[in-house]
Formats: C-alpha cells, structure tokens, sequence
C-alpha cells in the first residue's frame, strides 16, 4: 500500500519495540490510540542535491518534502479501508515550536526508518538506504492497526556507509570530525542558518540595528535576500554538502567505483572550491576549521540562539555546544553546579582533554562548585544578566578559582 502510494520502499514497526521509547510518550500523546508506525522513504534526484547551485538542491528538498507529505496522507486514506485511523507528523516542519529549543519533533524518522529495515546512519548521520543511498527524505505514518509480530520489519545487518570521509571533506565548518564525532553546533549555526535559531539571530539584529545604515553593517543585502527568500518559499538549507558527496547506495554507487577521481573532480570539489559566507560563532572549533581549511570562503559570526529555557535545558544542551578542539588541552577539572530558587537540581560536568562528561547529580570531587539560583544562571546564559552583577548580589557563589569558570565557558560555543 505504501508502494502504491508513491513511496519507494517502507516497513512497519510496533509502538512497543525499544527504538521507539524515545518517541513513545510523544507519539501517543498525538494520537492516544496508536500502535503502529509505517516508515517509508521517498527518493529525491542526486544531480539536484550535489549541484554547487544550491538553489537547485533547496528546490528539491522542498518538492520532495512536499512529495513525502502527501505520500503520508495517501497512505492514510489507505488504512481507512482497513477500518484504521492514522496520521502523518510532518516530514521537516511543521514542529512542536512551543517546546523549542527542546525536543519539537512528534517523531525521530531516522531512528524509526533504521527499526523498520529501510538503512543505517552513516557517519554523517543521514540515513543511508541500501538502493537509493542517501538521496532521500523519511515519513512516518501513525496508525491505530496492529501488524502481526512476524510482519514487522527488522533493521539490517548491515551498514551501507563505506566511510570513504568525503562527508568531512565537504563539510564547510568541520561539523563531521574523522573519528566520526559530530559538532551539532556547528552545522546547526551554518546548515540551518535560516532556520529557528538563526532567524532569531536575524530578527534581533534587526531590533538592535540604530538605523539602515547599521543594518546592512550587520546583516547585508545579500543576507537579507537570502532570508526574505526562505520567509517566501521556505526555509533554504546553507550547505546539506555531506549528502551531496556520499556515494553509498546500489544506485548511486557505480559512479565512484569506476573512478574515485572522477568523483572527488565532479561531486567534491565544485562544492569545495564554491565561495560562500560561512556562518559560525565567535568561540568555536568551526570558525577556526573554516578559517583554516577553507580560507577563500569568508566567515561571519553569528550568535547563537539555542538558549536553554530551564537549568535541565541547559544540562543536556551542553553536550551539543561543547568544542572538543577549544577545550582538547584542559586537564581534567570537575565542576558541580547547584541549582536553587525555582528550579532546584543538581549536576556535575567534568571536562578532560577534549571531552565533556555529564551526570545529574554531585559526582566527584569538584575543583569549582557553582551555586546559583535558576532564573539568574538562565538570564546570563542569554546574555540578559551580567555575571558580576550576579557575583555581588549573591545570586551566584564560587567555591574555587574564578579562573575555572571562565575555562568552562570557553570549552562551549557561545
């Protein structure tokens, strides 16, 4: 049924499996009576995607997205003879916005697309399917049927990814590392630039500029275009080069294997050798790779509007911003942090050589122990309070060097 809808290939899995605990009360807080999921994949034209015209490779997210919608309520419409109900969270947007920065999707389709058979994530962290590579967006149908146990798809044993690094070729910021660790900050600030954060970004500078003169300082015709264009037709992705490049998949594979030459001469370096703005924030390992790896593409800094809106919010957002590279020779230093006032927690971060380690709660020792109250540790982390106001009010107390806290907030991208 999903073929005959337009999908190119699909499975099912249970609300009950374990890939879906993460999305389990989400799911079913959508729909109360759900059961199943029905993950399929629509291919999209690789030619368009690793166009250095990236106004092409937009154009066809944005169909294919389209596409991938519509595929979903089709195949709602096909349960509906089956007496089943569905619906359909949306392929990209729309999203839980009122959740942001946190979890705002319904549905995490790559972990249910790698559950229900259709790929692996390679180590750019797109799904990969085993035909059509990653040329491809995912859906995720929620239905109120149940499928058998021995209908239900399985994951593959597998993974189509060669880990050939062209993805960390391509990357105009660094985002993917060789050892395949990820800087979420990195693409998220660059890639989706005119998305979420970074029109929050925009419309502050707006505010904050005296006059048009200081505007087009700050922003610039050219970036003003760019965001009047994705405010008109949708939101346009800055880069998206790790899918360009990538080779896997039986039909996209044969290319590469004739000539890996030929690959990297036509695919790699158009997209390498393209001057373009990059995006990136003033403390962080992406503006240093950018400035480095890619000198004739100039940088502006940007800030970052991934604000936590609790002390939890900004526990696990910490991982997310952390800059192995600022951070790769600090020694080891634990840091406890105690909450009070209106959110009261307690955590400990321990930073050591370029790696960040978390717990929710006092572990340890600590070289520093920070006690504030929430709301004022939530405003200088959006830059509304300043951390001397907070030290003499009291609503911040240091037990340790002043110098540590310093350190530990240039170890993340601000």
């Amino acid at each position: 049924m999903c073929i005959e809808a337009g999908a190119a290939d699909a499975g099912v899995v249970a609300l009950d499996r374990v890939e879906v605990d993460t999305d389990r009360n989400d799911i079913l807080a959508a729909m109360p009576t759900a059961k199943t999921l029905l993950s399929f994949v629509v291919g999209m034209n690789p030619a368009s995607i690793q166009s250095p015209a990236r106004s092409v490779a937009n154009l066809e997210f944005h169909h294919a997205g389209d596409e991938t919608n519509e595929i979903a309520r089709r195949i709602i419409e096909g349960l509906r003879e089956f007496g089943g109900r569905g619906l359909n969270p949306a392929m990209g947007f729309p999203m839980e916005m009122h959740r942001f920065p946190g979890k705002i999707w319904v549905v995490s389709h790559k972990r249910i697309a790698e559950a229900a058979g259709l790929g692996k994530m390679g180590i750019h962290r797109n799904l990969i399917h085993p035909r059509l590579g990653n040329f491809i967006l995912l859906g995720t149908v929620i239905t109120d049927l149940e499928i058998e146990p021995e209908q239900q798809s399985q994951p593959i044993d597998y993974n189509p990814c060669l880990e050939c690094k062209l993805c960390v070729a391509a990357c105009p910021v660094g985002a993917i590392k060789p050892d395949g660790e990820f800087d979420f900050s990195a693409c998220y600030v660059h890639n989706y630039r005119e998305f979420m954060g970074g029109f929050t970004d925009w419309v502050e500078q707006v505010v904050e500029s005296k006059d048009r003169a200081e505007y087009r300082r700050r922003v610039g015709d050219a970036d003003s275009a760019s965001m009047w264009q994705s405010l008109s037709f949708g939101a346009n992705y800055k880069a998206a080069y790790c899918m360009a490049v990538c080779p896997a998949g039986e039909d996209v594979l044969a290319p590469y294997l004739e000539s890996k030459k030929a690959w990297k001469q036509g695919v790699l370096d158009p997209l390498v050798r393209k001057e373009e703005t990059l995006y990136v924030l003033r403390n962080s390992d992406a503006r240093d790779h950018a400035e480095k790896r890619f000198p004739h593409k100039p940088t502006k800094v940007v800030h970052s509007k991934l604000r936590p809106t609790s002390v939890w919010g900004f526990f696990q957002g910490a991982p997310l911003s952390f800059q192995r590279g600022r951070a790769k020779d600090l020694p080891r230093t634990t840091y406890h942090f105690e909450f009070t006032g209106r959110e009261a927690a307690t955590m400990t971060f321990i930073v050591d050589a370029g790696t960040l380690e978390t717990a929710p709660e006092l572990v340890g020792e600590p070289d520093l122990r920070v006690t504030a109250d929430s709301d004022a540790w939530l405003e200088f982390l959006a830059g509304e309070r300043n951390p001397v106001w907070a030290l003499v009010t009291r609503k911040f107390r240091l037990d340790g060097p002043v110098a540590l806290l310093k350190q530990f907030g240039a170890c993340f991208a601000s």
